[in-house]
């Protein structure tokens, strides 16, 4: 690994890092998700994090060995919590129509938590998955395409949606036009992240004109 001003770094930045309390790891990862999100994950130091922090870089290796190291633990954190509501909604047995609109629901609760997290995960996942560490990022793209493909398929076999949907194309549409809205949605607004998705699922189901 190389610091950030590209030379290789001193014994001091190798030390082991020790264990901070759960609380302040937290406060730390999010202050870093908030600098990668702004700022992009190769455009940002340490040094970076550590100002936003209120802390001096070198100490900030104490808990952390790297910036990698905190990314990786940004978007594990966001993937695991992700994959547990998806798994949810995908075992409980829903209609395609109910399973849709369960996991634009989870979605967005998630973007509720981890606004941060989706931000990096959609700017740097290409980048970071062709490293073996982040191998994990291309298994979960995988794994979410076949859940949407498939409620999809379901749903077009099943009557539910219709004959002459683009399945590929709807999927994408869909992904899209949930995930960007991190771009824009800040937690504690004046809608919550159920009204949100009831907003959204209405102009994706139903349309936006008048029905006769």
């Amino acid at each position: 690994m190389r610091s950030d001003n590209g030379q290789v770094p001193t014994a001091k930045k190798k030390t082991t890092t020790v264990s901070a309390s759960p609380e302040r790891r937290r406060e730390l990862l999010d202050t870093a998700a908030e600098v990668f999100a702004a700022q992009g994950y190769n455009a940002t130091t340490v040094r970076r994090i550590a100002d936003e922090a209120g802390m001096l870089a070198g100490s900030l290796y104490y808990h952390f060995d790297s910036k990698e190291s905190m990314v990786d633990e940004i978007l594990s954190t966001f993937l695991t919590e992700l994959w547990d509501g998806y798994d949810a909604v995908l075992a409980a047995g829903l209609g395609p129509r109910e399973t849709i609109e369960a996991l634009v629901t989870e979605s967005f609760r998630e973007i509720d938590r981890h606004r941060a997290a989706v931000a990096i995960y959609q700017k740097e996942s290409p980048h970071l998955a062709v490293q073996p560490r982040f191998g994990y990022l291309t298994d979960s793209q995988q794994k979410f395409e076949r859940a949407w493909l498939g409620t999809l398929e379901r749903g077009v076999s099943d009557g539910v949606f219709r004959a002459d949907l683009d399945i590929r194309l709807t999927y994408r549409f869909v992904r899209d036009t949930v995930w960007v809205a991190a771009s824009w949605y800040r937690p504690g607004g004046h809608h919550s992240p159920e009204e949100i998705a009831r907003q959204y699922l209405s102009m994706v189901l139903d349309g936006i004109a008048l029905r006769e």
